[in-house]
């Protein structure tokens, strides 16, 4: 039998005591915390970095009650040690290796996790490509796959085709027998998107509402996946089917919509709906966890679809990764390597 890891009193760990900038970002020397009921401590090799982070150092995203409250939402690295087992849900052995959605503290060398959030690393995959999988796919999945999956042939309309989510859509949606579309801000971000297998539209140049009604002749699209919100909300109303539906998941363009086309709404038959996956429950997090386990890592395993990673910095650097996301430039994730306490 092997020897079980040896697990340091201490770690380093990205911290923060003010919002701000990304210079307020920092590294501290903290204790390694020890796993309750449910929970595993895992080494982290990597971790992903989202937008979720960005707002939480600038203060504009608390975390919810009983969270971490540092830095992370997504992590690769080594079950360490585990706490006590909780029904119904499997305990990863020590020396697995795991990607995990974390609810907070991922920028650190050590990190817990509810076992039900952890799903082992696809064949083939490094630390980074791992870490770069948990926070996009759980969302994608949750919002477009779950409750029901798309109808064969359904029309999506991604927005921010190149971002982490919109990589991971772009590629679930093709696997799954969906026709992708997709807006992105530059020739070489729509060429990207083609790639995927979407059709691309430049935003910055086409208006996507009328470029969406020459594409499906009219017809619109089936389901929008947005991250834009208020800025988009009417064009997007008047993009859809009937019966579409309009998945909000983030709010870059704004929280609220001038002049809301409600009446649309009714006529059209469509559905709006919105979503934030850190409060939801472990319980919640565990059962995507089980569905992607079982529908799309076989996917990854196989080699049919894949992270795009676009630039990893060292944990000590993670002021330089928030800068990278906040530019805009990036295709695909970035993430932070981690090395060993």
């Amino acid at each position: 039998m092997p020897a079980a890891p040896i697990v340091p009193s201490s770690m380093q760990a990205i911290c923060f005591t003010e919002p701000g900038e990304p210079d307020v970002l920092h590294l501290e020397t903290l204790q390694v915390p020890q796993p309750g009921r449910g929970e595993v401590l895992v080494r982290v090799m990597a971790a992903g970095v989202n937008r979720p982070d960005l707002m939480q150092r600038k203060g504009l995203y608390p975390p919810p009650p009983g969270a971490c409250p540092r830095l992370g939402l997504e992590i690769a690295g080594e079950v360490v040690a585990c706490g006590l087992p909780q029904e119904g849900t499997p305990m990863p052995a020590p020396g697995s290796r795991v990607c995990a959605l974390t609810n907070g503290g991922g920028y650190a060398q050590y990190c817990l996790v509810p076992a039900g959030q952890c799903l082992p690393w696809p064949k083939g995959f490094n630390a980074e490509q791992a870490a770069a999988l948990p926070e996009t796919y759980f969302t994608v999945w949750s919002n477009l796959f779950m409750p029901t999956m798309p109808e064969p042939g359904a029309r999506v309309l991604i927005h921010g085709g190149t971002s982490g989510i919109g990589t991971t859509a772009i590629q679930l949606v093709k696997a799954f027998g969906g026709q992708a579309f997709a807006t992105a801000g530059t020739d070489e971000k729509c060429a990207l998107c083609t790639e995927l297998g979407a059709t691309a539209i430049n935003y910055r140049t086409e208006d996507f509402l009328t470029r969406i009604r020459e594409l499906t002749h009219d017809q619109g699209v089936n389901i929008i996946l947005d991250m834009i919100g208020g800025a988009y909300f009417n064009r997007n109303l008047k993009s859809l089917t009937l019966d579409g539906r309009l998945v909000i998941i983030a709010l870059q363009g704004g929280a609220k919509a001038e002049q809301a086309d409600l009446a649309r709404i009714m006529t059209r038959r469509l559905t709006v709906t919105g979503s934030s996956l850190r409060p939801r429950d472990s319980a919640n997090k565990a059962r995507i966890a089980r569905e992607l386990h079982e529908r799309v890592w076989p996917l990854l395993d196989r080699g049919s679809i894949k992270p795009l990673i676009h630039a990893t910095f060292p944990l000590a650097q993670a002021d330089q990764a928030h800068k990278a996301l906040e530019e805009g430039n990036h295709i695909g994730k970035i993430v932070l390597t981690v090395s060993p306490a």
